[in-house]
């Protein structure tokens, strides 16, 4: 009788342990430190409530502004913004190896060669590491040693160009991407209104017959996401708050759609920043600071979009935002008021829909599922 309790007391331990762990999605955070926040934040979000709790916090690292873990969930790989005193250069790249509890274990970090360092990324084979840098217009290849940790620069573009707008008297690379199913890389450059296209094979990095897609004077390409077929990909554009898809025929990559991300009847100001899609593909999602939204676009089975409408972000300047793994639940990192929100999101029909749950945390700038 005893053994029996015994045992269905352990099975009931069991069955609420597992059951708790299933309910946390784990997730880090970056932030601007120059604004207040100490470190890169690790957090809990509850995935039946709601809500987040901020579980510690790894400090000793300057602005930690774009994080991306590799892809076996090894290793953290985390651009930082020092001053000219710190790193002629203007930052770093930092790795940081993962204990089992989530834990950060600096390994070492390598010069940006760029000022304004706001973008990483890690290769599907986990072998390269790529950045880009705002204030340099550089993007730096690096190749990941056994350890995680990183070799010095094998590559470095210098981009060229300006366009029309006041911020683009210069280049500004704001995103670099490894393609997954290519032998290419992409970035987008604010400053010229070009998506680059590198070919990069074996730790060797060239230049395609077509070098670039020119989007639209004036646009600022910021961040982009690669459509499932990955023939398509979706540019969000800072300057003029539009999205521009282009999609690849042939050998050549076009523009076959520019669309706003804002209402009609908006006349303020307002910058775009980050871009994400639905778990299915079915929907594209943007944000917009200033008007301080979340756009909502329908993808169609041409992959041309259909503006759905905005919602809040409850928050201030959402810088970056993030889809749970699971596609059900959207955190937005709003910059100017530090405080994260919760979305829930409708499976039907793609509707972010705020939860009334948000955590108050200094300069969020960046979300990173575990």
């Amino acid at each position: 009788m005893l053994r029996n309790i015994l045992f269905n007391c352990l099975f009931l331990f069991l069955f609420i342990t597992v059951g708790n762990a299933q309910e946390k999605q784990l997730f880090y955070v970056g932030t601007f430190t120059a604004e207040g926040a100490e470190g890169i934040n690790y957090c809990s979000l509850n995935t039946k409530t709601g809500d987040i709790d901020l579980l510690t916090t790894f400090k000793g690292i300057d602005n930690p502004s774009f994080l991306r873990l590799g892809p076996e969930k090894e290793f953290l790989y985390v651009v930082s913004r020092t001053t000219p005193e710190v790193e002629q250069s203007g930052g770093y790249v930092v790795a940081y190896k993962l204990d089992k509890r989530g834990g950060l274990h600096f390994l070492n970090k390598q010069i940006s060669h760029g000022s304004g360092p706001c973008h990483v990324d890690v290769s599907p084979d986990r072998k390269y590491v790529a950045i880009a840098t705002y204030g340099g217009g550089t993007t730096s290849i690096y190749p990941v040693k056994e350890d995680g940790s990183l070799d010095k620069a094998l590559a470095v573009v210098h981009n060229t160009g300006k366009s029309v707008h006041p911020n683009q008297g210069q280049p500004h690379a704001h995103s670099i991407k490894f393609s997954a199913n290519e032998p290419s890389i992409f970035s987008a450059d604010l400053g010229t209104d070009q998506l680059n296209i590198f070919h990069f094979q074996d730790g060797n990095l060239g230049r395609y017959e077509q070098e670039f897609v020119k989007l639209p004077a004036g646009s600022g390409p910021r961040h982009f996401v690669f459509h499932p077929t990955e023939n398509i990909i979706y540019v969000i554009n800072e300057l003029n708050s539009t999205i521009s898809a282009v999609k690849k025929e042939g050998d050549q990559w076009s523009m076959f759609q520019n669309i706003s991300t804002l209402p009609k009847d908006f006349d303020g100001e307002s910058y775009c920043a980050d871009i994400h899609l639905s778990k299915d593909g079915k929907y594209l999602y943007g944000s917009n600071r200033g008007h301080n939204s979340i756009a909502v676009f329908k993808v169609k089975a041409d992959q041309e979009l259909t503006f759905l409408g905005t919602v809040p972000v409850e928050g201030d300047w959402p810088r970056n935002f993030g889809i749970t793994p699971d596609g059900k639940w959207m955190l937005v990192a709003n910059q100017r008021s530090h405080n994260i929100t919760v979305f829930q999101i409708d499976q039907e029909t793609g509707m972010p829909k705020y939860s009334d749950k948000q955590i108050a945390l200094p300069a969020p700038v960046c979300i990173e599922f575990l």
